[in-house]
């Protein structure tokens, strides 16, 4: 049976942890009229309501109307989420959804096709809705393409994904030519993918750029040419060619100097640094992932100080006039479901504001996905991923992991605050 095949068997598991609606994600959830209370909203722009209800018909967010007693348009109220911090359903511009561990616990990277893998692919898209996400960008393998298809199609539950299929990978004269270049970007974009994913350079800690000037320019002026973004892999010297090129967003970008990252803001190229939980997550499980000649002890103990590198690149990317930050994980195995904790890294070792954090979720990040009038927003006219948190992100960042509700495109996931439904139980992690 095939990895595809595999996937869409799940529903039959995970069913019963899911609300009797219709399950939907890209595609038009039924026209229902939900009526939401709120007390606190934040719009997902950096505004806040308060007392209001959000009416939702379909997939759709239809009007946000002042909650007054003497209103009659005011009930009945489905869903009273008074008392809580509402938010639009936030936005991972990285991830590799379909990176799990192996039956040997060892990591199985992304490009295994076993029942085992088909079966953690889908509990990690389970995991991260659960955790408030409800659209991600999954870069880096085909397998990511069955599991977008089968969400979109409301065969599993799970977030929005939007895949990259293949990445291009820079290994200098062996990438190809320019125009060799093209013909894998157009060869993408035949496979399904939504975006190209650019491996431009080393590692975090050394190495240069792995594509010339010339390569990438190639590759992202195709990737814009047929209608694609692109995401580009790069530390140090490629962050600038990155920008030069004319790519969509710069992954990772450290080792980038404050004129890198004021060329990053001049050509709008957007940047998508990581604030611990990457490093943190492959420290956690390191007999899991220790496999030269890509995880060694060296590698290994380099990364704490690396952490507190990122922090501190993020604090001063966030100096620089008009550059836009979004948020992204790099969620691997192990990670899925906690993808929030780079929230409380940032705020609290990266200095970042809290409103500015959920507004790199969100608005921000639906601008970088190209989804800027469909998603991480509250307002009429937007697709109804909400979220609310049991607490008040921008008193206590932490509150980030206590999400108690979840409706995506329309269609409620998750409602614990009311007992409605139980989240399936994530492992114990050791942080």
């Amino acid at each position: 049976m095939r990895s595809s095949e595999l996937i869409l068997t799940i529903l039959g598991v995970l069913s019963p942890y899911v609300m009797t609606q219709p399950l939907s994600s890209q595609s038009p959830a039924p026209s229902k009229r939900i009526v939401i209370a709120t007390s606190t909203v934040l719009d997902g722009k950096g505004g806040v309501l308060h007392d209001t209800r959000i009416v939702i018909e379909g997939s759709k967010i239809v009007a946000i109307d002042r909650i007054s007693d003497h209103d009659p348009k005011a009930g009945p109220v489905d869903y009273d989420l008074r008392g809580l911090t509402v938010l639009p359903g936030w936005i991972d511009a990285h991830v590799h959804i379909t990176w799990s561990f192996g039956p040997d616990g060892k990591n199985a990277g992304q490009g295994t096709s076993n029942p085992e893998a088909a079966y953690a692919a889908a509990s990690n898209a389970w995991l991260t809705l659960m955790a408030g996400f409800t659209t991600i960008q999954s870069v880096g393998s085909p397998a990511d393409i069955s599991l977008r298809d089968a969400i979109a199609k409301g065969s599993l539950p799970g977030p929005r994904i939007l895949t990259s299929a293949e990445p291009l990978t820079g290994r200098g004269e062996q990438t190809g030519t320019p125009d060799e270049i093209r013909a894998f970007v157009r060869k993408q974009k035949e496979a399904g993918a939504d975006l190209i994913k650019i491996y431009a350079s080393g590692g975090m800690s050394r190495g240069g750029m792995t594509m010339s000037q010339e390569q990438l320019s190639a590759a992202c002026d195709e990737a814009r040419k047929q209608g694609m973004r692109s995401l580009v892999h790069a530390f140090r010297d490629a962050v600038r060619a990155a920008a030069i090129a004319g790519c969509s967003e710069v992954e990772h970008g450290l080792g980038a100097s404050d004129d890198d990252l004021r060329l990053m803001a001049e050509h709008g190229t957007n940047l998508d640094p990581q604030a611990g939980l990457l490093l943190e997550t492959y420290l956690d499980y390191k007999d899991k992932f220790l496999a030269p000649p890509y995880y060694t002890e060296e590698g290994f103990a380099a990364m704490k100080g690396l952490i507190a590198a990122h922090q501190e690149f993020i604090q001063r990317a966030m100096h620089i006039p008009g550059l836009k930050i979004v948020y992204g994980t790099d969620s691997v195995a192990g990670a899925h479901g906690r993808n929030a904790e780079d929230f409380i890294n940032r705020v609290e070792k990266g200095g970042v504001d809290p409103m500015a954090a959920m507004v790199s979720a969100n608005s921000l990040g639906a601008e970088a996905l190209g989804m800027s009038g469909q998603i991480g927003s509250i307002a009429p006219g937007f697709q109804a991923d909400i979220i609310a948190l049991d607490g008040d992100p921008l008193k206590d960042i932490t509150a980030v992991r206590r999400v108690v509700f979840v409706i995506k495109g329309g269609v409620v996931y998750k409602n614990a605050a009311f007992g409605a439904i139980t989240a399936v139980n994530q492992p114990e992690f050791k942080r």
